[in-house]
């Protein structure tokens, strides 16, 4: 980090009551020689010791900031039970209780990712004119939509968190991180309904995965609603900058709370790089980035700020760009038709009969890639995956010119399938000269009778969101779409009957048709930079 270092002092095991009673813990890192210096408040579920503590409490204090580093409810000495995702009322009352303490120089910023990112969302509207900035990374204002992509149950990440959170607190805390993973993993794999898998992977129920699995994706539903700010994003003063992954499992809902500010009128500053949600390569930049803004609308030092509010890294280029907004002007929409022969091209389909798979969700289609949330989500070959008779590939011819597209990706896809219950699982890849097939991006709908609803002849025109992308595509490669009926364990399986998702057990093979002719043009629709 930039800047004269400075020395530090650190106050553990700081008291911050709560109106209910309730006392969290918090440890307070200062900058000695600087009399109420600017604060940062940080709020975790994850502690606030080792290397935790260096990272985002000493390091700041050493560039001439406070830094108030709190444990949440029910965790690492914060009394009460633990209440994840309701995070609103503990945290405007830490605000009221920092702005009486006689350190408190009048001007306050937030820092940090997922979770912590979340929870600055659950106060920024409502924190009042001296908080003046927040840095966000792989994070957004709501996990609703994370939890049920495309109306599909996200396990492997819901199932993951909760046994992570949930080891935190116990004699393995210290390695939670990689043990809740793979205690999640065996839990997955055993076929057990999913409303059973807590204990299987965590030893107990967890009643955060038991509250996500009952109140589904309803934003409605009060459990989702105090835990959804997206409404409020665009009532945020603080300037925001946002930092995000594009393998991350939050990054479309963080590009719409990027959207949302610049909606209202904000000017948020956007990077988006090759990570996924556990990446530590994203840390550092992060805290770089964070050290840069904080300076600017703290301290009225705007050396640090690039000129361009946006930088993306562009996969399969390998390089760093800078644009004047997202979606990045300059981009055009353009279809990438589904044919006959397995093909796939910008011109528009021929008559053509449809293509056939089985989805049977007692061997349910597995992932292979694709955004998880503790593990790597790098880009993998998919040839594997590819070679599964529950898997439909069209793919383009040799590209003459490298093809770039940057933004949102979409696909419509024109389907019949044999049970009003299924999933639709379309994927972009990436094709080089030797045949590997990399996965560049990716998304999920989950069907249900009369959604979307059919033609007379059965036939559903089915809307997915694939992740956004800045890809460039190399003078040889060849675009690929996969679809699919699953991608088992990230996604729950789609059982076919309608049974409750908690409770269901009881599995039928859904038969799909993918119509790609005249009447039905089926595609996938690409942002081209020209």
């Amino acid at each position: 980090m930039a800047g004269i270092p400075h020395r530090v002092a650190l106050h553990r095991d700081v008291r911050v009551p709560m109106p209910d009673g309730v006392t969290l813990l918090a440890d307070r890192w200062v900058p000695l020689g600087v009399p109420r210096a600017p604060v940062i408040l940080i709020r975790s579920p994850y502690g606030r010791r080792g290397l935790f503590g260096l990272a985002y409490g000493r390091a700041f204090a050493r560039q001439g900031f406070q830094v108030v580093l709190q444990s949440c409810r029910g965790g690492f000495g914060s009394q009460g039970e633990p209440a994840p995702l309701d995070e609103q009322d503990d945290g405007l009352a830490t605000v009221e209780w920092m702005r009486a303490q006689p350190w408190y120089g009048g001007a306050f910023a937030m820092h940090g990712p997922s979770y912590l990112g979340f929870a600055q969302w659950a106060i920024a509207p409502y924190a009042g004119p001296d908080l003046k900035a927040m840095a966000t990374q792989v994070t957004a204002s709501q996990f609703r939509d994370a939890a049920y992509v495309g109306g599909s149950f996200a396990l492997e990440a819901t199932l993951s968190w909760s046994t992570l959170t949930a080891m935190m607190s116990g004699p393995l805390s210290g390695a939670a991180v990689w043990f809740a993973p793979r205690r999640a993993q065996r839990a997955m794999l055993s076929g057990r309904p999913v409303g059973e898998l807590d204990v299987l992977a965590a030893g107990r129920p967890l009643p955060f995965f038991q509250d996500v699995l009952a109140h589904h994706a309803d934003p409605a539903v009060p459990f989702w609603k105090k835990r959804d700010h997206s409404a409020t994003v665009g009532e945020v003063d603080a300037a925001v900058t946002m930092t995000g992954g594009w393998y991350d499992v939050f990054l479309p809902w963080q590009l719409k709370d990027y959207a949302a500010m610049r909606a209202a009128g904000r000017h948020p500053y956007l990077t988006i790089g090759p990570w996924h949600h556990a990446d530590v390569r994203h840390g550092r930049l992060a805290n770089l980035d964070a050290l840069a803004w904080f300076r600017a609308h703290l301290l009225g030092d705007r050396s640090g700020l690039r000129a361009s509010p946006v930088r993306l890294y562009v996969t399969g280029a390998g390089e760093w760009r800078d644009f004047a907004d997202w979606p990045v002007p300059g981009t055009r929409a353009r279809r990438w038709h589904l044919q006959q022969g397995a093909g796939l091209g910008p011109d528009g389909p021929a008559d053509a009969p449809p293509d056939r798979f089985r989805y049977h969700p007692g061997f349910p289609t597995p992932a292979l890639g694709g955004p998880t949330l503790l593990g790597n989500s790098a880009p993998r070959d998919n040839r594997p995956l590819e070679a599964r008779a529950d898997v439909l590939v069209y793919t383009g011819a040799p590209l003459a010119a490298g093809l770039e597209v940057i933004g949102p990706v979409a696909a419509e896809i024109y389907v019949r399938a044999g049970t009003p219950h299924t999933d639709l699982v379309v994927r972009v890849c990436d094709v080089a000269p030797d045949g590997t097939s990399l996965n560049v991006c990716e998304g999920v709908r989950r069907l249900a009778p009369g959604t979307p609803p059919a033609g007379e002849d059965g036939v559903r025109r089915v809307e997915v969101e694939l992740w956004p992308v800045a890809h460039r595509f190399r003078r040889g490669h060849r675009i690929r779409v996969q679809i699919a009926g699953g991608a088992y364990p990230r996604l729950a399986r789609n059982l076919g009957t309608g049974e409750p998702l908690a409770s269901g057990a009881t599995g039928v093979p859904a038969d799909q048709e993918i119509f790609h002719d005249p009447a039905h043009p089926s595609a996938v629709v690409l942002p081209h930079l020209d």
